[in-house]
């Protein structure tokens, strides 16, 4: 568990941020996947913490970051290596900075983005396969705006006990150069089987803009485990083209113990 001395040590916040408990996650949680199109092993992705806390724009920040690559076959026609990360207040739940570096089989894209919520605006830097291919850009976006990982670290943060069936969240995010807002519903609770096991979990279905790639704005489920952890246990998607599986197989420096109904043999 993360001391509390480690958070003084950044001294105390001055500024009017919200503040949003937390009894979800901490430093050193390391949660490990394996990504299935069908019934092949097409890839793996590891979301984690980092043990020691940051300071951006004066503030302590969480390090989560999330990578992902291809495996096996997959990897010999679609080499992915993709990694993204934010630094998130400890105190606020919101991202200080972002960073995106996209390895796709020639595609080459590296991103930061740098917030200011003061000031309700996100400096982005894009880098591509060229060393002299960068853009630059200021952008307005709302109050309490996340990006794609900050997002998923909050809606962790959140009490479902009292939720109604249906009842949708609404996030104010920024992505890709652009302000979207992100509603995600709540569709009660259920039992699944992943690989570290069969867990009691929480689902939420985060509604989809029109696209060629999913079946429909409601075509992805991601399950929370119903604990203080709500650590994403499985992430299900239809798509046009199959199905794909985001299965957690092992876990590790989760801040509470894991609402596990069995393990798997």
């Amino acid at each position: 568990m993360l001391p509390a001395l480690a958070l003084q040590a950044f001294g105390p916040s001055s500024d009017t941020l919200r503040k949003i408990p937390n009894t979800s996650f901490q430093s050193g949680e390391v949660l490990q996947y394996k990504v299935h199109y069908g019934v092949i092993n097409a890839a793996e992705a590891t979301i984690e913490v980092a043990d020691d806390l940051h300071r951006i724009n004066e503030r302590p920040c969480y390090k989560a970051t999330v990578t992902g690559r291809t495996t096996g076959s997959f990897d010999l026609f679609l080499r992915i290596r993709d990694t993204w990360r934010s630094y998130i207040d400890t105190t606020s739940i919101l991202p200080q900075k972002f960073f995106r570096n996209i390895e796709e089989n020639h595609y080459r894209k590296k991103e930061t983005v740098d917030f200011d919520h003061l000031r309700d605006v996100a400096e982005v830097e894009k880098r591509g396969k060229d060393k002299d291919d960068v853009k630059r850009g200021t952008y307005k976006v709302p109050d309490n705006v996340q990006d794609l990982v900050s997002a998923f670290y909050y809606l962790r943060t959140l009490n479902y006990d009292q939720r109604r069936m249906g009842e949708v969240i609404r996030v104010q995010g920024f992505f890709d150069e652009e302000v979207f807002a992100m509603e995600v519903m709540y569709r009660g609770r259920e039992t699944v089987t992943t690989k570290a096991g069969t867990i009691r979990a929480i689902k939420l279905v985060p509604k989809l803009p029109s696209n060629k790639l999913f079946k429909g704005e409601n075509a992805v489920s991601v399950y929370l485990s119903d604990d203080r952890n709500k650590v994403p246990v499985l992430i299900q998607a239809e798509l046009v083209l199959g199905a794909v599986k985001v299965d957690m197989y092992k876990y590790k420096g989760l801040k509470s113990r894991l609402n596990l109904v069995a393990r798997n043999q």
